[in-house]
């Protein structure tokens, strides 16, 4: 199962920011390795795209995922990239978030990130590769009925920025993006539960937000951007 090619791991990569980030690492030259639940829109994204090879993976159960990725993991060489786009993002007051909401969305937006950072640091030290989490908002703090939310997105903060210092001698870059509302349909829906209006054209595409996290992993290697916000224009 060996590819020679560079490649970059992408979660989430069925959402509408995972496709349009898949589509444009294709664009430029990229492998990818998309990681993602639903196996009838993996290969959907597989179909018509060479470079594209999928897994079906629940990261809901990130203490699965060294035995479904153990035959990825002896790909040494050639994973020049992670991308973590994959959240859960429901909107709950305390009150009605019960334990079981906590750990799935940890799970999904914090947990499985670190756990495929475990299993692949590595490949990823062996290529001086980069690795991208897809945050949220800038300034996302205290948004009432948003906490698991919120505080497993400033877990992912914390977790770039320790992973940073800690992998920063073994030449490993991390970067942290922070993008505003995207025209997704999970924003959609996130923004019919706070009773908030949904308008597209007032949001990021997911074509731009994946063309500037690319840009990000296509910065020459004498700098690296720690965060970067993308907000949308005017």
């Amino acid at each position: 199962m060996t590819n020679p090619s560079p490649t970059i791991l992408v979660t989430g990569a069925t959402g509408g920011i995972g496709t349009a980030l898949v589509d444009e690492l294709i664009f430029r030259g990229r492998h990818v390795l998309a990681l993602g639940r639903d196996p009838e829109r993996l290969a959907a994204l597989e179909r018509g795209r060479p470079r594209v090879r999928t897994l079906r993976a629940d990261l809901e159960h990130p203490e699965e995922l060294a035995s479904l990725l153990e035959p990825w993991l002896t790909e040494r060489e050639g994973l020049e990239g992670f991308v973590h786009c994959a959240g859960l993002s429901p909107v709950a007051s305390l009150t009605d978030s019960p334990i079981d909401l906590w750990h799935r969305v940890l799970a999904v937006n914090l947990v499985s990130a670190a756990e495929l950072l475990r299993l692949f640091l590595p490949a990823l030290r062996a290529a001086r590769g980069h690795v991208v989490l897809v945050n949220a908002t800038p300034g996302l703090s205290g948004v009432p009925g948003w906490s698991a939310f919120t505080a497993s997105k400033a877990g992912l903060e914390e977790l770039a920025a320790t992973l940073r210092a800690e992998e920063s001698g073994h030449g490993v870059r991390v970067s942290g993006v922070h993008p505003a509302g995207t025209a997704t349909e999970l924003l959609r829906r996130v923004r019919a539960d706070f009773g908030r209006p949904y308008d597209p054209n007032a949001c990021i595409r997911p074509e731009t937000l994946a063309r500037a996290v690319v840009d990000v992993l296509d910065l020459p290697r004498d700098a690296q951007v720690s965060r970067i916000e993308v907000l949308p224009g005017r």
